[in-house]
């Protein structure tokens, strides 16, 4: 619970005192949400966080919980609380057109694993969020007709960062306090960072990601893209645990929040390689520094670490992500080719250009890789770097007909995220500030594989590190 001056995110806690204290039903808060998803598709320009809803499928969710809080036999903390989740995945009855125009002809009939304990935890599902097309970017720039790019709510002529757009739009605009995305190369924690949000990318594996288009199928985390820390720990609590439809998660060890809500960080090590850290924006570089100065006050200790082989890795990660991603979509490319974007055209053709021979050897870079951080984690608990080098890009004109193509905005953007796919572990990204056009910055923090509770246990400390919550320009208070 946190008292903030002015501003702050309406998250799980105030949908719940609405609900308990029988201010507003899940209901009235349905009929809210649907007036705002007329509202703000309307608006100039539109925000295009959610792209596909369905009045009638709100309120059958939203009456469901009514009658469960009126009887006092609620499923859980997300009882009636509105979420939204990356077209990416299947959400009955909605298309599954992962953000192309030619994928998802015809409704889906069976929901994703996540969407299904969804379901079954009582949440509101509003609908799906927007997407960069096929996950193939990091600006979340979708020029095509159903979709159109999302709008930043900080400052609408920027991205929101991609892939999942919509879904850190839609919690950043107010339109749902948790939002679920995927990240293969900084999905959940461009956006999140870019958007002012928090965004948790699971260790590979912890959650399902069954139902969803399998783009690439080694470097894919589900995670939650929320208004705070607690809302990301209450939502991993959750989703987070073995699926039979998901080998790849079979074998983890059991989820535990334990020691999160501890009292200060005394006794943890957190890494920090400067050289590395410091390869950013001045103004992401400064805010940075102090919120681990801002830690180190909390009792942890800061150790200098050496992460090796970084460009080897920012290359392997490449070539592994592209690769599967371009062997996934070998019949899409051959039959829907003219159909796509340019940009997925161009990353798509590049991604062709790969041999058998540098995908052997990226993946041997990631066993190297693996074993080092296996020897970094023993000397300390997480790894700190800032999340994005830099702010949200500005949406050129040209953007909304032809879409944009930038790799080198790409390869900064990813700068401190490849590491977190490329070997699996489990990253956090809070927001701790803004530049000064009013921008968000955000701070990341990564953990050996597994342990999520100690970044959740950080995360919540770093939060009160920002001693203001700006508004963002485009904000509905669904419970006002």
């Amino acid at each position: 619970d946190s008292a903030n001056n002015g501003f702050s995110f309406k998250g799980i806690k105030d949908y719940l005192d609405c609900y308990w204290s029988g201010k507003l039903t899940p209901s009235q808060v349905a009929k809210n949400i649907i007036a705002v998803l007329e509202d703000c598709d309307k608006s100039t320009p539109p925000l295009r966080a959610i792209v596909q809803w369905d009045q009638e499928q709100i309120m059958l969710m939203a009456e469901a919980s009514t009658v469960r809080y009126r009887n006092k036999c609620t499923l859980s903390y997300l009882d009636g609380i509105p979420v939204c989740l990356k077209e990416e995945f299947k959400v009955v009855p909605y298309y599954h057109r992962v953000g192309t125009v030619y994928l998802g002809t015809e409704p889906e009939t069976e929901d994703a694993t996540v969407a299904k304990k969804l379901r079954e935890a009582g949440a509101i599902v509003i609908g799906v969020s927007n997407m960069h097309e096929l996950g193939t970017g990091t600006t979340g720039c979708n020029p095509n007709r159903y979709h159109k790019i999302p709008r930043n709510p900080y400052k609408p002529n920027h991205y929101t960062g991609g892939s999942s757009s919509g879904s850190a739009a839609a919690v950043a605009a107010g339109l749902c306090p948790v939002a679920i995305g995927t990240d293969g190369g900084g999905s959940v924690r461009i956006p999140s960072s870019f958007c002012g949000v928090v965004g948790l990318k699971g260790t590979f594996g912890r959650i399902s990601s069954h139902g969803s288009l399998p783009l690439s199928y080694s470097t894919v985390s589900v995670g939650p893209i929320c208004t705070s820390v607690a809302d990301a720990a209450i939502v991993y609590s959750i989703l987070a645990e073995p699926d039979p439809l998901y080998p790849y998660g079979l074998n983890q060890p059991k989820a535990t929040l334990s020691g999160v809500c501890a009292p200060d960080l005394k006794g943890l090590k957190l890494g920090v390689d400067w050289t590395f850290f410091k390869a950013c924006d001045a103004e992401v570089l400064s805010l940075c520094e102090k919120a681990v100065e801002h830690l180190k006050s909390l009792g942890a200790s800061v150790v200098e670490v050496s992460l090796p082989e970084m460009e080897e890795v920012r290359v392997a990660h490449v070539i592994c992500i592209l690769s599967e991603m371009r062997d996934f979509l070998q019949p899409d490319f051959n039959k829907h080719f003219e159909e796509m974007n340019l940009e997925t055209r161009a990353n798509l053709a590049l991604a062709s250009q790969f041999t058998a021979l540098d995908y052997i050897t990226a993946n041997r870079q990631r066993t190297r890789s693996m074993n080092f951080l296996r020897e970094i984690f023993t000397t300390v608990n997480c790894i700190l770097t800032p999340a994005v080098a830099c702010t949200a890009p500005r949406i050129h004109e040209s953007d909304l007909l032809t879409g944009s193509s930038d790799s080198s905005f790409t390869v900064r953007s990813m700068r401190f995220m490849q590491l977190g796919n490329f070997t699996g572990i489990p990253g956090l990204v809070v927001p701790i500030g803004y530049s000064t056009a009013g921008l968000p910055i955000g701070f990341q923090v990564m953990a050996k594989w597994w342990d999520e509770a100690v970044l959740l246990r950080i995360g919540l400390k770093l939060e009160q590190f920002r001693y203001q919550t700006k508004k963002p320009s485009i904000y509905y208070d669904i419970l006002a």
